[in-house]
């Protein structure tokens, strides 16, 4: 979700909706199971406070072990501003595929520098708290339709921020942008990447009542498409969901640049967006502390440990493989990396590996991302609708997620930020 915009396009959840969403149960349980009795984080600052999923998923206690350090991020977003508190010394030289006046460094919207705090913010002078500080940024600047209405623009911004991404230092890619329209230029951008053997993590969407359409580059076979939930585990009529959803991300009630002043931050959903971020902060994680690992193996590892109350190997199509916890990895060593060469998303054997770890006796059992899985139908949920105004699906204290958020379209693909 784009922080401080304004455009009347931009979807925002009615207050009065919450109310006649399933699914209330505590999720913040569910983030760190295992590890019952660690105390809350004790972060002074008012807006780390508010960063609910931090405490939930131990990140203080990852800390210890790691904090991503070593792992670059390419963000491909509205840019990233590296002036802010909690930003200063965790930027380095990326793209800016607009076009347009400026560079990678000028946020127009506030919305890419709020991703690039939450994966890799110090949290220094109040800011947001990164899930992995320790890693380091590289933005790639690309458009949404209103700075295309007022600016003469690459067309193809998306393809080569994707392109750059995977030519750059970054091991993970993290786009919390998206278009209801797949391009020819954009999928071969995103198989590049994967050739390059990066780990590439967007938003699913938030249009379910306006048809539900895949969602891209999340939809992309070779992309990690992630899903949003909140601390309560509500779930939401409007959340996109099918085989595009891989995993689920904490994305709501998380604070945000208010505008392009980045003068205070704001409550609010932070939706897909927010949950893409913290998924890549996630991954950033595992792979520091496994430096030899490759992306399959990182990504292999994320599912294995991801919270669900269903048989391993069949998918949720609100939750994917569960709700994503590194901890179990981080501070439990559970996690089956599986074959090095082998994606968990589309099965097959993928090159651009440099890692030096032994294949597993066999690869993943995860199914393949956009093949016909097996949902998951749980005890009091249903995958049908109930009524006009519910979905049900509760994961026996492991709630469903939510996808939140609205945002601004580009071009004939009407892109967006989730």
């Amino acid at each position: 979700m784009t922080a401080g915009m304004s455009q009347t396009r931009k979807r925002r959840t009615p207050l009065g909706m919450r109310g006649s969403l399933l699914g209330t149960v505590a999720v913040a349980a569910a983030w760190s199971m295992g590890f019952a009795g660690v105390a809350p984080s004790a972060i002074a600052a008012d807006v780390q406070s508010k960063q609910w999923y931090l405490s939930a998923m131990q990140a203080e206690e990852m800390w210890k072990v790691t904090t991503g350090e070593g792992i670059k991020v390419a963000v491909i977003d509205t840019g990233v501003n590296s002036l802010t508190p909690s930003l200063k010394g965790q930027v380095l030289k990326g793209l800016d595929a607009t076009g347009a006046d400026g560079d990678e460094y000028d946020d127009y919207r506030g919305h890419g520098t709020t991703m690039a705090e939450l994966i890799a913010g110090t949290g220094k002078g109040g800011g947001l708290q990164g899930l992995a500080p320790g890693a380091k940024i590289i933005p790639m600047r690309i458009t949404d339709t209103e700075f295309q209405n007022e600016h003469s623009v690459n067309a193809h911004d998306s393809e080569d921020a994707i392109r750059a991404a995977a030519d750059s230092d970054a091991q993970i890619i993290s786009m919390s942008f998206g278009s209801d329209f797949p391009g020819n230029e954009e999928r071969e951008a995103v198989k590049y990447a994967q050739s390059k053997g990066k780990l590439f993590f967007a938003s699913v969407g938030n249009n379910a009542e306006e048809g539900n359409r895949e969602h891209y580059p999340a939809a992309y076979p070779q992309v990690v498409g992630v899903s949003s939930a909140d601390r309560d585990g509500k779930v939401a009529e409007y959340s996109q969901n099918g085989n595009i959803v891989d995993i689920a991300a904490p994305g709501n009630d998380i604070p945000r640049w208010c505008d392009t002043t980045f003068q205070s931050y704001c409550d609010g959903d932070g939706g897909t967006s927010a949950a893409t971020a913290i998924a890549s902060a996630s991954a950033a994680l595992v792979w520091s502390a496994h430096p030899d690992w490759t992306a399959n193996q990182v990504l292999n590892v994320l599912f294995d440990t991801a919270s669900r109350d269903w048989k391993k190997g069949t998918l949720s199509k609100y939750l994917g493989h569960g709700l994503i916890r590194p901890s179990m990895n981080i501070l439990k060593g559970k996690g089956d990396p599986g074959a090095p060469d082998i994606s968990p998303l589309t099965k097959e054997k993928t090159s651009g590996s440099s890692a030096s770890a032994t294949p597993s006796a066999s690869a993943s059992s995860q199914p393949a991302k956009k093949e016909k899985a097996e949902d998951v139908a749980v005890a009091g949920s249903s995958t049908e609708k109930d009524d006009d105004s519910q979905l049900g699906l509760i994961l026996g204290g492991v709630a469903a997620v939510i996808v939140l958020g609205g945002g601004a379209f580009v071009l004939a693909r009407k892109r967006r930020t989730a």
